[in-house]
């Protein structure tokens, strides 16, 4: 077969759906020698792909994400090489390409969180963009011939949200995490230093969207009296939703709290590997990949209680009510002053990254082609 990519999003620059499509054509590498594959890649990410099988060839289809070119442009590239088969890891699949193809849908937050509080566009324009993205997102439903999801929760999503879907149409593919080693011993105190670290500290790393819930993070933070000398460190690239947050965590006076803006993988290891806790308190995720990525570090997870976290996690994390401040609260304290809960945490964290491997996620993926 002749199978193309849209690996537009491929690898760090594209968060979670970067490092999904990253490790799916990585992985399928290793594993398919029959197939012809054809990696559709931007030009900011096109050398940073070097292909390691000889059926695999990269393409330059420099459209960007959800804009017009991408619609009335990307499907004419599609079809000069006349596939027999289209992989979207994304949503953002064209309306004008008429050939057999599945997509990948990692959640619906879109549909569940459509404010403009999401947007720093004008709410006429936002209000566009959501019709587009809805008609965008149904097409991709209705005529992929599969559609793979990354939880059995997301799946549910889908069916309770699209009632004319078949559910033997959706077929789950977990993701997966490495246990990475970047960085040197010696300079342990260094970086901690380069971002005012000061331990012990909590970790959350990601953006700072509202569906992530960092606000009330922030507020059940302040109300831990006996936290002693600990502090909050949220790592993200600063952009309009973390200034935003900046600025209600001053009005509110809050203290104890680090912004250390961007911060690269090699340095981002030390900071995970030094946190007491990991503390990811989203009201949605599709799978969640950020707390498996930590626990492989040895870091026990404080997390909300989400159906789709409690599938991924099981119990290798403590739960906390996502939309109760005082909830959070109490699992912050109860994992800063048990020294024993932190190691069950931690073993169990261990057991449970276990469960997930990229090659097995390839392996089903690659299934899913050939049937």
């Amino acid at each position: 077969m002749k199978i193309g990519i849209d690996a537009r999003f491929f690898g760090s620059s594209g968060k979670g759906l970067g490092r999904y499509t990253q490790k799916l054509i990585e992985n399928l590498e290793k594993i398919d020698a029959v197939n012809k594959y054809f990696i559709f890649l931007k030009k900011e990410n096109f050398e940073e792909y070097a292909p390691k099988n000889k059926n695999f060839k990269k393409i330059l289809a420099d459209y960007p994400w959800y804009s017009f070119s991408e619609q009335l442009y990307f499907p004419w590239l599609l079809r000069k090489y006349k596939l027999d088969l289209m992989h979207f890891p994304h949503f953002n699949v064209p309306l004008l390409y008429g050939r057999n193809f599945l997509v990948t849908i990692h959640d619906l937050i879109l549909i569940h969180f459509p404010t403009t509080k999401n947007s720093t566009l004008h709410p006429f324009f936002y209000r566009i963009k959501f019709l587009a993205y809805r008609l965008v997102i149904g097409y991709a439903i209705k005529h992929s011939k599969n559609i793979i999801t990354v939880s059995n929760f997301t799946k549910k999503d889908i069916l309770a949200n699209y009632k004319k879907v078949m559910p033997e149409k959706i077929i789950v593919t977990y993701e997966a995490c490495e246990n990475y080693c970047f960085f040197s011993v010696n300079r342990q105190e260094e970086i901690l230093q380069k971002y005012g670290i000061i331990k012990p500290y909590l970790l959350y790393i990601g953006n700072a969207y509202p569906h992530k819930n960092l606000e009330r993070l922030a507020m059940a933070f302040s109300l831990l009296e006996k936290r002693g000398n600990s502090v909050l460190v949220l790592v993200g690239k600063e952009d309009y939703f973390y200034v935003r947050l900046k600025k209600m965590i001053e009005q509110k006076k809050i203290k104890n709290i680090i912004f250390t803006g961007y911060v690269p993988d090699e340095e981002l290891e030390l900071i995970e590997r030094h946190a007491v806790a990991y503390v990811f308190p989203s009201l949605y995720e599709g799978f969640g990949l950020p707390p498996l990525e930590v626990m492989a570090k040895g870091v026990p997870v404080i997390c909300s209680d989400h159906a789709c976290m409690r599938e991924i996690l099981e119990k290798s994390a403590y739960f906390f009510d996502g939309k109760n401040e005082k909830s959070i609260a109490e699992a912050i304290k109860r994992i800063i002053s048990n020294k024993e809960l932190r190691k069950k945490m931690i073993a169990r964290g261990y057991e449970q990254i276990q469960k997930y491997s990229w090659e097995k996620m390839a392996q089903e993926t690659l299934k899913i082609y050939e049937k």
